[in-house]
């Protein structure tokens, strides 16, 4: 009777439990540093994942950073689904967030409800995201009283970058910053358990932090947060456009992989690969059994 073989378990992960939202609680009520980076697919999500990151964002910057597109307004719950589903599959431990796209929770609470449950029920995510402020309190409500964990996004919000005139930072006037500050208030009463600031002043997010109760992340905002997060394309130097100023590289991924691939080009083209060490050999007398039979073969043919 056959067996399944037994998998020893990675060392470095073999102490790790499943972050949830109340670990994330946890953390930042210890005063420990929270941290998310975008993930978009299977290999990623598993290196990520056996690093340590608390939490991985399927974000809809996948849009730009491998889709193509010029801005994340185009991306579809159809695309986030694959890239949610490809994720779930390779990270165990971390908490996964699926953010909500473009119009998927704009036009009424009940469509906001049914297609946030499509994050957990179908691309197996642990909680969604959204964009917005006050305006977004009801869907806040209408989500987690679903069962569904939520966390807000205020400050520069890339699905209003026509209405905003560009991914330009926010908050940056006492009214602007007042209005951002009473957000954030609304959106924690609303229930979100977490809020990403992105791109506003460091002073403004770190009192806003201050004064909530629930973890802030910021990306762009200072290191008065809880937490950080940034779009791992930006992080490993994988995205050509632009870099935003508030990345830091830890990587320069397009320079390498560009000449890797141009190292093989004219590795093939100089019939420099593949080596001996790449080939599959055959044994000499099954060899000779082949050529003993193409010869027969061939005489028939010929007679």
């Amino acid at each position: 009777m056959s067996t399944i073989p037994t998998i020893s378990p990675d060392p470095l992960v073999v102490n790790r439990k499943k972050i949830t939202t109340k670990v994330i609680q946890q953390k930042a009520d210890r005063g420990d540093p929270i941290t998310m980076l975008t993930a978009y697919d299977y290999p990623t999500a598993l290196i990520m994942d056996r690093a340590g990151v608390d939490s991985i964002l399927v974000g809809d910057s996948l849009g730009m950073v491998v889709l193509g597109y010029e801005n994340t307004l185009r991306v579809t719950m159809e695309e986030m689904l694959h890239h949610c589903r490809a994720v779930r599959r390779g990270a165990d431990y971390a908490l996964l967030v699926g953010d909500m796209p473009f119009m998927s929770y704009q036009v009424s609470v009940e469509e906001a409800v049914r297609n946030a449950g499509r994050f957990l029920q179908e691309g197996g995510m642990d909680a969604i995201k959204l964009e917005g402020g006050r305006e977004r309190a009801d869907t806040v409500r209408a989500i987690i009283d679903a069962g569904i964990p939520v966390v807000g996004h205020i400050g520069l919000t890339p699905q209003s970058v026509n209405q905003l005139g560009g991914f330009r930072a926010q908050g940056k006037t006492a009214a602007a910053a007042k209005k951002l500050y009473e957000d954030a208030v609304i959106l924690q009463d609303a229930g979100c358990f977490s809020l990403v600031l992105e791109s506003v002043p460091s002073r403004l997010a770190e009192l806003i932090s201050e004064n909530l109760e629930i973890p802030t992340i910021g990306i762009g905002a200072g290191i008065g947060c809880d937490g950080q997060v940034l779009v791992t394309h930006d992080l490993l130097g994988l995205f050509d456009r632009f870099t935003p100023r508030f990345v830091r590289k830890y990587a320069d991924l397009f320079n390498e992989m560009e000449r890797a691939f141009g190292d093989f080009i004219a590795d093939v083209e100089e019939r420099n690969f593949p080596g001996d060490e790449h080939t599959v050999d055959m044994p000499d007398d099954e060899w000779m059994i082949l050529m003993s039979e193409i010869d027969i073969r061939n005489k028939k043919l010929l007679s």
